[in-house]
């Protein structure tokens, strides 16, 4: 029941509709007139409100500029103010909250300033304790150092809108198209690569000297390193689903290509035969996302273009008017036996591809993604669709090799005949395990398929990252460097 119009619900309703309505400093570059009585920070009566840290002060005998940005673009809002309204803790990264009129601005390079009546430092800082410094281009390999506080710069605050659009990109597709969004479990018993690369979950307070040691979901259980098993159950219920989440792998590698922790998209398909339906699904994901990010992140794509990867932008516009390749797992082992050039690893039929041969391949097919198929039956994991054929026993997967990156997407059809799918688990001493998963192919069993991209080696190979560690938001480069 709802409290009487005196009482605390409805002075708090009233409170609520009276804040102002937030202006961030993209807002105020974009507006398209003058606005007075604008306030830029934390709140205000009656006023808008934007949020924001100096990037850079500069006092003239006349003038005071500073340069405000609150995250929400790359570029920072010009104040204009009366040298008067200068003080000691008015410094680079301190929080400051202005008032003043926002009017169109005299240069070139901006469509809006705004010019301060009123000055108010929220929260000093010491710029010459502050690991970040004013106008610096600090390189990747500095602000690693600082976790904590690289989301401050430049070059990583471009990096984190991009991937919040990007994210945003990637529902949208899959929802215009019917897709239903289900959120896997995170802990799971299921080793869906069948890698064994895993980490286990355990009480952290559990009495080491226990002799009867007892799991805590009575099983083994393990973080996640894929959602697809599940995705599967659910493709039995929903035709289309995808998933967005972390997934996990133990690989004790500090590699610029290796991550413990990583974000995967993956996706199922319901009443497909096709290994083809599969791949339209993932290029049409990749130039759909890569297009968005390029339209509504201009500025911030342009930062790493412009100082990371020079030529990338012209590239990528190439790639989204190209038709991805397809080449067959034994026609790449060919291509790379003739090829001149060394490598670490011989190339042979029934071997996986390694790094140096995907690089090679999309070379090769001329630095157009490749998607490459049909891979020999014992390469890959047993929920894969056998081909039938011979004499090279194949499977109906796909892998998406992308240039100075190599793998990005991997997918297959699925297994959805019981008696191979059976046959496979039982000489794999499975069968047991993954009884469960028999009965989806006992039950209304479908043609099914599905993929997964890792999305940091997607914004690595869009931006032109050499480490893929300097794509996420907090960087793990050693056990112990964790927040």
């Amino acid at each position: 029941m709802l409290r009487a119009r005196g009482g605390w619900w409805w002075r708090g309703l009233r409170r609520c509709a009276s804040l102002p309505r937030a202006l961030r400093v993209r807002e105020a570059l974009q507006a398209p007139e003058p606005v007075e009585q604008v306030k830029v920070q934390v709140c205000g009566g009656g006023v808008a409100v934007c949020l924001g840290w100096v990037r850079s002060v500069r006092s003239q005998k006349e003038v005071l500029f500073l340069h405000i940005n609150d995250g929400s673009s790359l570029e920072s809002l010009q104040i204009v103010a009366d040298p008067s309204l200068e003080n000691r803790d008015l410094t680079f990264g301190s929080a400051v909250e202005v008032q003043g009129k926002l009017v169109k601005s005299p240069h070139k390079m901006q469509n809006m300033e705004l010019k301060a009546e009123t000055i108010r430092v929220v929260g000093p800082c010491n710029a010459l304790l502050f690991p970040l410094k004013m106008k610096e281009r600090h390189p990747l390999e500095y602000v690693r150092q600082f976790p904590h506080l690289r989301c401050r710069n430049n070059t990583l605050g471009s990096l984190l809108r991009i991937r919040s659009e990007a994210t945003a990109s990637i529902h949208s597709f899959f929802q215009d198209k019917g897709y239903v969004h289900i959120h896997t479990p995170i802990i799971t018993s299921n080793d869906c690569e069948g890698a064994g690369e895993l980490f286990q979950i355990g009480v952290a307070n559990e009495a080491k000297e226990s002799a009867e040691k007892t799991h805590f979901f009575n099983v083994p259980a393990f973080l996640t390193v894929s959602g697809q098993l599940h995705l599967e159950v659910m493709a039995g219920a929903f035709t289309r689903v995808f998933t967005f989440g972390p997934t996990f792998r133990a690989e004790n590698s500090q590699s610029r290509r290796h991550l413990a922790e990583f974000y995967m998209v993956e996706a199922e398909l319901s009443f497909t035969e096709s290994l083809q339906d599969i791949m339209q699904v993932m290029e049409d994901l990749f130039k759909t996302v890569t297009s968005t990010v390029l339209s509504k992140c201009p500025h911030d794509v342009e930062l790493f273009h412009k100082h990371i990867a020079p030529g990338q932008k012209g590239r990528l516009e190439q790639m989204l008017k190209k038709r991805f390749v397809i080449i067959s797992y034994s026609k790449a082992v060919e291509i790379l036996k003739q090829a001149s050039q060394a490598f670490t690893f011989k190339p042979e039929w029934g071997c996986d591809l390694q790094t140096e041969h995907e690089k090679y391949l999309v070379k090769h097919c001329g630095e157009v993604p490749v998607f490459v198929i049909n891979y020999p039956y014992d390469l890959k994991p047993f929920y894969m669709r056998d081909n039938e054929d011979g004499p090279q026993h194949t499977v109906a997967a796909v892998d998406l090799l992308v240039p100075g990156v190599g793998e990005l997407c991997g997918g297959s059809l699925r297994e959805e005949r019981l008696p191979f799918l059976e046959s496979r688990l039982q000489r794999l001493g499975l069968a047991d395990t993954y009884q469960w998963y028999l009965d989806l192919r006992k039950f209304g069993s479908v043609p099914h398929g599905g993929f997964g991209m890792g999305f940091e080696r997607y914004l690595q190979y869009i931006l032109g990252v050499d480490n893929i560690k300097d794509v996420i938001p907090f960087p793990r480069f050693s056990h112990s460097c964790l927040l």
